[in-house]
């Protein structure tokens, strides 16, 4: 009997200090798997606290793309698993990916999403936040395009042969599950990975919806990456003080 495949998970960080420990913590109770931090030139301790967590960690370019191809290129897994900095892996889900990946007809999949927020977030926020995850969940189910907040996997073979991330400064998860497709069906696993719900707690859960959907039709409708990235970074309204952090672009890791 074939010894299960290895799964190596993909962290990109930058700036990623305190939230680092929780994210590779949920990696280990998650199940045996390698874990490689791909740093994007952090100012604060990101990449210690990934020396003293992680397997590895690779110094890459910053550019969450880029930082992703980076840790791929050293993963040694026979499937890789791209996980955002503040995003928690569900306990136990290792063996519910490499069952869905036993089925030859998927080429990789992604997990169902739910946005948490942060202590101080009030009633609304909390039930933005809820209908936000039910709304991404909704989406991914019918379109199969998958967002990197929820840690989306793939063999390592059928990434080499997509060519991995295109490096662009947004986006580059929409291109991701586009090429995926192209390579075979994909899986949205029951299990729900929790992601940090900073962003919309910090410019507002309606203006981010509004937002993020106005890049993704703009990007299908011809819009240049670059221009997404303009848009996304620009600051129309102040930050909030609920969140404590501004949100991070996918340009920055």
């Amino acid at each position: 009997m074939c010894p299960l495949p290895r799964i190596s998970v993909v962290i990109p960080a930058l700036d990623e200090e305190a939230a680092l420990p929780e994210t590779i913590r949920s990696c280990r109770e998650a199940g045996p798997c390698e874990v490689i931090v791909a740093d994007g030139g952090s100012r604060d301790g990101t990449a210690e606290v990934a020396r003293e967590f992680a397997d590895a960690v690779v110094a890459a370019p910053r550019g969450r793309a880029r930082q992703m191809n980076s840790g791929a290129e050293r993963a040694r897994g026979e499937v890789l698993l791209f996980l955002h900095a503040d995003t928690l892996l569900p306990a136990g889900c290792i063996p519910a990916i490499l069952d869905a990946l036993r089925n030859e007809r998927f080429a990789g999949g992604a997990f169902r999403v739910d946005l948490s927020p942060s202590q101080v977030a009030g009633a609304y926020d909390r039930a933005m936040l809820a209908m936000t995850g039910r709304m991404i969940n909704l989406r991914s189910f019918l379109t199969r395009s998958y967002t990197g907040d929820q840690a989306i996997f793939l063999r390592a073979e059928t990434f080499r042969e997509i060519g991995g991330y295109r490096e662009i400064p947004l986006m580059e998860d929409v291109e991701l599950s586009k090429a995926l497709r192209r390579s075979g069906k994909t899986v949205l696993l029951r299990k729900r990975v929790r992601t940090s719900g900073r962003r919309w707690e910090a410019w507002g859960p309606l203006r981010t919806i509004f937002r993020m959907w106005r890049l993704r039709l703009g990007f299908l409708l011809g819009m240049t990456p670059e221009r997404c990235a303009e848009l996304y970074l620009r600051r129309p309204f102040p930050v909030t003080r609920r969140s404590g952090r501004a949100p991070r672009s996918s340009a920055g890791g």
